[in-house]
């Protein structure tokens, strides 16, 4: 129903790229270009300077950026007040969430909810911690489910689960046996870690300066993207690393992994991130309120 041109122009500007702006869009970059010019001509004012391949937007363009925003939201709350008025839950909707829980935690649940709800489409994006967060708060998604501690006082943050991370080590290696290992024990060995910006390095590094050590000390031998790569590097035997216990349930039961409880024990939350001030949809409240009920059950 909006102006297409002014959609068009809506993304161009949030990602200050006519390329990107094409690819999201699904559209060719002279189409973009074209319905740019369009609105252009339709206000007489340029909208965005393209100078040495940098496109910024005008005093104008800024001005048409800030009522679109309006424009968008307004839309969206009238569509969506019009279905809760007449009970359709119907739509699509965007997630981020960060690797862990996007590969261990979603899956099951995202697959129950579509059962119920079938008429929902879901959009997932994923990324580390870091980069989900900068999602929500720059509106790009709905909804954020991130691992670690999130201190942004624009966002609303919800505890969903308690995660518990452990020592993972090859089935043969000296720490295999324990049943808790102290953290200055883990300094000793090869570690394998995430990469910066990862909510579980993160939390990790928390926990060894609570503990009195420096994160520093530890013997990185390798950095890597994801816990299933991490856990192909430990079962090689290239050192050891710490990882949630919900990503090792399969090797544990195969046995080419080990694992130990850190002590004190190491525990972070899943959470829900969301804007304070963003409408939301009723597809997003159903979907809050249905991971709540299996957060719960599985806790």
């Amino acid at each position: 129903m909006a102006d297409r041109r002014l959609q068009v122009f809506y993304t161009v500007a949030k990602m200050l790229s006519f390329t990107k702006a094409a690819e999201a869009l699904h559209m060719t970059q002279p189409a973009v270009t074209f319905q740019v010019r369009q609105l252009e001509e339709r206000f007489n004012t340029r909208l965005f300077d393209r100078t040495h391949n940098r496109v910024s937007l005008t005093e104008a363009g800024a001005r048409v950026f800030h009522y679109a925003e309006q424009i968008f939201r307004l839309y969206d709350e009238m569509e969506n007040s019009v279905r809760e008025m007449t009970g359709e839950i119907r739509g699509t909707m965007t997630i981020g969430a960060s690797t862990t829980v996007a590969e261990y935690l979603l899956p099951p649940l995202l697959g129950r909810f579509k059962v119920r709800y079938p008429e929902i489409n879901i959009v997932l994006r994923i990324s580390n911690t870091e980069g989900v967060v900068a999602m929500v708060e720059n509106n790009d998604i709905d909804l954020a489910v991130v691992e670690g501690h999130v201190n942004n006082k624009h966002l609303l943050v919800e505890t969903c689960l308690m995660d518990e991370l452990v020592v993972v080590t090859p089935p043969d290696h000296a720490l295999a046996g324990q049943e808790a290992v102290p953290v200055a024990e883990v300094l000793r060995h090869p570690f394998i870690c995430r990469e910066e910006g990862s909510g579980t390095r993160e939390v990790i590094a928390e926990y060894i300066a609570d503990q009195g050590e420096q994160p520093a000390c530890l013997q990185v031998c390798l950095e890597l993207g994801s816990p299933e790569a991490i856990k192909g590097a430990v079962e090689a035997g290239v050192g050891i690393s710490i990882l949630s216990r919900a990503t090792i349930g399969k090797e544990l039961k195969l046995g080419t992994l080990a694992c130990a409880s850190l002590t004190p024990p190491l525990e972070r939350p899943f959470s829900f991130v969301r804007q304070r001030q963003k409408f939301r949809q009723r597809a997003t409240e159903e979907l809050l309120e249905f991971a709540r009920e299996y957060c719960a059950s599985s806790a």
